[in-house]
């Protein structure tokens, strides 16, 4: 599957991430430990996504702004998390960067000052 093929790869270029399954999907993780990617083969509705760390406020915003893009996904919406579709239109880079995001928001401070801030 291209999807699962494109986001592992954004996911282990990363420092330190390995990838395990995780409630049967492919989960990221940093150091072996925290999670900041779930894909979502299906596994709670019709739809391919992924669910990731985010930083405060960017879930709702994107929800908001693009409902048809992105979403609260169950069990860790309430945190933060935020879902994002992948059977609609995909731009690779932004998902890229959305990655870099939730990866910043478990890495511990110097793990994750290797990963540039980007810009949405």
């Amino acid at each position: 599957m291209e999807e699962l093929e494109r986001l592992r790869a954004l996911c282990l270029a990363l420092p330190e991430t390995t990838e395990r399954l995780s409630h049967g999907e492919p989960t990221w993780f940093v150091r072996g430990k925290k999670t900041f990617v779930m894909f979502a083969d299906h596994h709670h509705d019709d739809r391919l996504a992924f669910w990731c760390a985010a930083p405060s406020g960017v879930q709702e915003e994107l929800v908001e702004t693009e409902p048809d893009r992105f979403f609260r996904p169950p069990y860790v919406g309430h945190r933060g998390w935020l879902g994002v579709y992948l059977d609609v239109p995909v731009d690779w880079d932004e998902i890229r960067k959305i990655v870099a995001d939730a990866f910043r928001q478990v890495a511990p401070k110097t793990l994750a000052a290797q990963v540039p801030a980007t810009e949405r």
